[in-house]
């Protein structure tokens, strides 16, 4: 559209003149309420009602968007309102107009970011153009000299016919939060955003908590999680993440499991072969380092000259090694050299030992994580890096189906988490610049703000999705929760959330974590939620100059979120 040729002050859709001026809203005074009548028969695209509508204000320098949130008549004509009167213009109305934004007068399409200007006393009020408005949508977080891919999400609720197209980056590039009360189309909202960056072109990623998403989405690539068919192998988890599953206490079992670590993998590194060094010996019996009454000195040198692989923070060891390795450890430290086995050692470690055993033979965490198998080519890290490829241009939709993953024993927070640092590491790596990425998280509330703790209470949390919206929008990874719960996710998380899709939210806590995070949500917009009909929401945001209060379409694949229905007969 050339805005050389928009003229948004059209004579026939003049309303009134302003006449009083506040910071953040003016007031509007209507000469005949006949101009009110008429309102809705200047086209189409102005149905729906007066209060909700759009409006544009003709300034000096500057023209402004304004949202009529307020009509009402002097108290002293209030008393004789009566449908022939007030169709005769005996009345004259006021309205309370929201100021949405401004923009230059001599090219309506230049949006100014922040109001630095007001209308004047007496300046013209007209109604706006959909198409106008539309305008503004679709140019909303695109800089000038980019071209706009705005795609349609829905349309307007005052205006029906007026339609929401949006640029993507301006929904997901500041990361993106969906909130809203059960039945509120939450979960539509997602598939239609899902269904919209396949469109486009982009790559996702999703975590179903519930298995809802199943639908038969374009470029989709369907992993289930938890049927014993695609794991995430334990050689794959950090060694904090393994800490968060075997709990071990600081001051005792922490170092002991610290050092029956750096033995399997200095074990598996020496092939079998006994560490040597200046005519002193370590024995390397299948896989194990024997410590008992040994000189330290060439267990020290190996590790100092392979250190980088041994310390590189990830739990690529063998596993069903680690009790009887620990049992090694717990021998007398004689400084040069160790001594018999430490009876004070081994009793303080007998409960992680018990730990690791039961980890080891829990069929819920094995079905996850393979504690008893070796890693395969099907496991979930290289299934993500085949998505994420540059080269990989048929897949589109990464689904992490977690509906078969047990509740039990924190399996799926801890699931959860390592696949969230899986991911920030490799955007750390700089691995999405090229092909960015968006990670959807369904029923975040289950997933975020989680902690575990040890035998001793001390709490050690899950915050690898808190990092990666902190730092990683500048690296092409990009985060999208959604939840019911606003007031269960970290506030830190939340705080980087650039764009809020808030759908009907009812508890006081929810609409206050909202407000208190989207400093744009202004009072009047947030007086909607409670009201907002199903699939309806306020999007607002950071790239957005004025909220948008709309009704998403349904998506093509709808989610499987339905209530199972009670027997009344």
């Amino acid at each position: 559209m050339d805005s050389k040729k928009i003229n948004p002050f059209r004579h026939e859709y003049f309303l009134g003149y302003i006449n009083q001026v506040f910071p953040q809203y003016v007031k509007v005074h209507f000469p005949s309420s006949v101009l009110l009548n008429g309102f809705t028969h200047y086209g189409k695209e102005f149905n729906g009602g007066l209060v909700g509508s759009f409006v544009v204000i003709e300034g000096s320098k500057y023209g402004f968007l304004g949202r009529i949130t307020e009509l009402l008549l002097p108290e002293s004509e209030r008393l004789s309102l009566s449908e022939k009167a007030f169709q005769t213009s005996e009345f004259h109305p006021s309205g309370k107009i929201e100021i949405l934004l401004s923009f230059d007068l001599y090219d309506p399409l230049t949006v100014k970011k922040g109001l630095t200007t007001y209308p004047n006393i007496g300046a013209k009020v007209f109604v706006s153009s959909g198409d106008l408005v539309q305008e503004y949508m679709s140019r909303f977080g695109v800089r000038i000299d980019e071209i706009t891919n705005a795609i349609k999400l829905g349309h307007l609720v005052s205006s029906p016919n007026i339609n929401v197209k949006v640029n993507l980056q301006s929904i997901f590039g500041r990361h993106c939060a969906v909130v809203g009360t059960t039945g509120g189309g939450k979960s539509f909202t997602v598939s239609k955003l899902i269904e919209s960056l396949i469109k486009t072109g982009n790559k996702a990623i999703l975590i179903d908590a519930t298995g809802e998403y199943n639908g038969k989405y374009e470029g989709l690539k369907n992993i289930n999680i938890g049927d014993g068919e695609s794991v995430f192998h334990y050689s794959q988890l950090t060694i904090d993440d393994l800490f968060f599953m075997l709990k071990p206490s600081p001051r005792t079992q922490t170092p002991k499991l610290m050092e029956a670590i750096r033995s399997l993998k200095i074990a598996s590194l020496c092939d079998g072969e006994n560490l040597k060094f200046d005519g002193k010996e370590i024995p390397v019996d299948s896989g194990l380092i024997k410590k008992k009454g040994c000189n330290k000195k060439p267990y020290e040198v190996f590790y100092y000259r392979n250190i980088g692989v041994i310390e590189n923070g990830m739990a690529d060891f063998d596993f069903s090694k680690l009790t009887r390795q620990l049992n090694e450890e717990c021998v007398w430290d004689n400084g040069i050299t160790w001594g018999d086995i430490s009876q004070n050692d081994v009793s303080y470690c007998v409960s992680l030992i018990s730990r690791v055993n039961n980890l080891a033979n829990t069929p819920e965490l094995n079905q996850v994580f393979g504690f008893q198998e070796e890693k395969k080519e099907n496991d979930i890290t290289d299934l993500i890096d085949d998505f994420i490829s540059v080269d990989n241009k048929d897949d589109k939709l990464l689904r992490l189906n977690l509906k078969d993953v047990k509740y039990d024993f924190q399996v799926r927070e801890t699931l959860v988490n390592a696949i969230g640092k899986y991911l920030l590491n490799k955007a750390r790596n700089k691995d999405f610049e090229k092909s960015p990425v968006v990670v959807l998280i369904d029923e975040a509330h289950q997933f975020l703000n989680k902690s575990i703790k040890d035998e001793y209470f001390e709490s050690k949390p899950l915050d690898a999705f808190d990092s990666i919206a902190k730092e990683c929008r500048k690296y092409g990874l990009f985060l999208c929760i959604a939840t019911q719960m606003p007031r269960d996710i970290p506030k830190g998380t939340l705080s980087q959330m650039g764009t809020f899709i808030v759908h009907r939210l009812i508890n006081y806590n929810d609409k206050e974590a909202i407000s208190s995070a989207c400093s744009t949500a202004n009072k009047n917009t947030l007086d909607f939620l409670p009201i907002l009909g199903e699939g309806e929401a306020v999007v607002t945001g950071v790239d957005f100059p004025m909220p948008i209060i709309m009704k998403f379409d349904k998506p093509i694949e709808e989610p499987n979120s339905g209530t199972p229905k009670l027997n009344i007969n």
